[in-house]
Formats: C-alpha cells, sequence, structure tokens
C-alpha cells in the first residue's frame, strides 16, 4: 500500500478541518505553519504535523484525527520513517499523545508544561491582581492605546518591533522556530493581533491563535515590545484582549508550552530516560541563561493560571546525542 507523506497544495484546506474536529492540543494550530510538512494514511482523516531534520523527522503534537485511528496513524507514520531510513523525534506532545508513543514502545519524557486560564468567571478583582492592575495602569497613563489590527496593514511596525526585540536580545539570539506561531501567510485570517501604540507609534505586539478541543478559546502565542517600553505594556495587551475574547465568549485563554518548568514525577511515564530527566531537572534549576523559562513563568503566573498541562517530547530508538542535538537544531531552542 502506498503511503503519501506529503499533503498537495490544494489539500491544505483538510487541515483546518482536522484541527478543528480532532485537535486537543493547545498548540495545534502551529501545525499550519509554513515549511512543515504533512503525513497521510489512506481512509483515515487527518495527518500528523513534521519537519525533517537530518535522519530525523521532527514531529509535532499528536497524532491529528479521531480517537479510533490516532495508534493506527501513529503507527503507520512510525513505519513509513523505518522505511525511509528516518527515526521520529515528537515535541509537545500531550498526556495522551505521550502514552500512545510509550505504548509504541518510544521514550518518552516531560519537558516542561502549558498553562492555561478559565475565562468563564476571569477577573482583575481581588488582592493577588493588585501588582497586575498596577502595572496596566501605569501603562495606560503612559498614553498606551491598544486595538486590534490587520496583520497586512501593520506588517512594517511588525517587522521594526521584531528586529529591535531581537538586537537586544543579543547578538548570539536566535528566534524559536516549530514551536511558535507566525504573524502572516495563509491562515492569518484565523489569528487575532493586538498592537500597543503611544504616540501613534507601534511598540509591542501580541498575536493569538485558535484553539479547539476540549479547552477551546486563544493560545497567547508570539509577544514582542520595544526595549523602552514603559512597564506594563505586555500585561496591558494581553488584558484588553480577554475582554474582547470574553465578549465573544471564549472559554479559555492558553499561555502555551514553557520547557523546563513544573516538571514532577508523578508526570513520568514508564519508558521515561532518567538520563534525560536528570539533564531536563538540571536546566530548569541552572539554565536560564540557556533557555529563559523561569521569566517566561513569571509571566504567566502573573494571570493565575487554572490548569497546568505537562507536555512531553518522545524519542523513537532512545534518546542519543544526535536525536537531542536534531531537537535543538530544528526548534532554535537553546
Amino acid at each position: 500500500m502506498k503511503v503519501p507523506d506529503a499533503l498537495q497544495p490544494e489539500g491544505h484546506a483538510s487541515l483546518v478541518s482536522a484541527l478543528e474536529q480532532y485537535a486537543d492540543n493547545p498548540s495545534a494550530f502551529l501545525a499550519l505553519n509554513r515549511d512543515n510538512e504533512y503525513f497521510t494514511c489512506p481512509g483515515i482523516e487527518g495527518f500528523i504535523c513534521y519537519r525533517p531534520h537530518g535522519r530525523r523527522w521532527i514531529q509535532f503534537g499528536g497524532p491529528f484525527t479521531d480517537t479510533p485511528s490516532r495508534a493506527e496513524l501513529q503507527s503507520q507514520f512510525l513505519e513509513h520513517a523505518h522505511r525511509s531510513g528516518r527515526r521520529i523525534v515528537g515535541v509537545q506532545l500531550q498526556r495522551a499523545d505521550a502514552e500512545l508513543c510509550a505504548e509504541l514502545g518510544l521514550t518518552v519524557n516531560q519537558v516542561g508544561a502549558s498553562y492555561a486560564v478559565d475565562l468563564q468567571d476571569f477577573s482583575l478583582r481581588g488582592k493577588r491582581f493588585v501588582r497586575l492592575r498596577n502595572k496596566i495602569s501605569r501603562a495606560m497613563r503612559a498614553g498606551l492605546e491598544i486595538s486590534e489590527v490587520d496583520a497586512d496593514k501593520c506588517a512594517d511596525d511588525i517587522e521594526t518591533i521584531d528586529a529591535r526585540w531581537l538586537r537586544e536580545k543579543g547578538k548570539h539570539t536566535k528566534e524559536l522556530t516549530f514551536l511558535i506561531g507566525e504573524i502572516g501567510g495563509e491562515w492569518q485570517s484565523l489569528r487575532k493581533l493586538f498592537v500597543g501604540k503611544i504616540d501613534g507609534t507601534a511598540i509591542a505586539y501580541v498575536s493569538y491563535a485558535p484553539v479547539y478541543g476540549s479547552r477551546p478559546g486563544w493560545l497567547h502565542d508570539l509577544s514582542r515590545r520595544l526595549p523602552d517600553c514603559p512597564p506594563g505594556v505586555m500585561e496591558a495587551i494581553n488584558s484588553h484582549a480577554i475582554d474582547h475574547m470574553r465578549e465573544l465568549g471564549a472559554p479559555w485563554l492558553h499561555f502555551g508550552f514553557t520547557p523546563f518548568t513544573s516538571l514532577d514525577d508523578s508526570h513520568q511515564l514508564p519508558t521515561a530516560s532518567r538520563a534525560a530527566t536528570r539533564i531536563v531537572r538540571l536546566i530548569a534549576d541552572h539554565g536560564d541563561r540557556v533557555y529563559p523559562a523561569q521569566s517566561q513563568l513569571e509571566y504567566k503566573s502573573k494571570w493565575y493560571p487554572t490548569a497546568l498541562l505537562p507536555e512531553y517530547f518522545a524519542f523513537d530508538g532512545g534518546i542519543s546525542p544526535r536525536s537531542l542535538w536534531s531537537v535543538v537544531r530544528a526548534t532554535n531552542i537553546v
């Protein structure tokens, strides 16, 4: 049986339909990023998203298909990779994805977590949000104006903010790839983009992607600001976006995957590598120079998330320096 490993351009419309029906990963919309490839199997609706990197195929999330077909689609993908002389590395797997990979013999380790806020009864009132309210007020007193914008009409502003944001991070800083979303392209109309301006100059933005599944809503994705922004600008933009989302009836706001956070033995699976567990925990404890996990978690914690979702990486054939390097190179995570 011939198994296609990529969709033709005219088949891309089916990707969104599959995500809407089957995706339960808060970051699933990132599967639509440019440069991703898609594995499909005859007779099975849905797909697996991946990117080739050397002798590895880096799989994003689990199989986006109905529950009865998940194991079959994942098995077919593994077999197809092996016939092609490749190994699979799965990233940003949810618990159900991780359990499936473990059942198929892959080494699976928790590498971090994602966080979500239940918006149905959300409010910034109360003592615990005093600091956050003060930061937002400070930004608004500086003259901040926030609006939802068309990405095509503010492309130059976004490019300027991105360039200065990267320069501030240092000449060796690279942008994450694969594990974050993007602005523009075929699916931009499905995202939301909020920009903050002072005196008519764009100084910051936050991009949100739709989330499907058991906790539907929006994913707080790309966020950038100019280095000399007043304090509280990002918080003010997100608060404005939350008000808008609640008006639309969105139940959840997700803050996405943060590597090296909320690690816990209770989250591990039987096929976890002890060596990998030690390495991940070492980075979590001492590796903020490698990846700014704690600063990311501090921002997300300000909103008092109501759901913590452990996330996993899976390694076909066990964890090796080469497989780890494939993940690092494919995602720019360090």
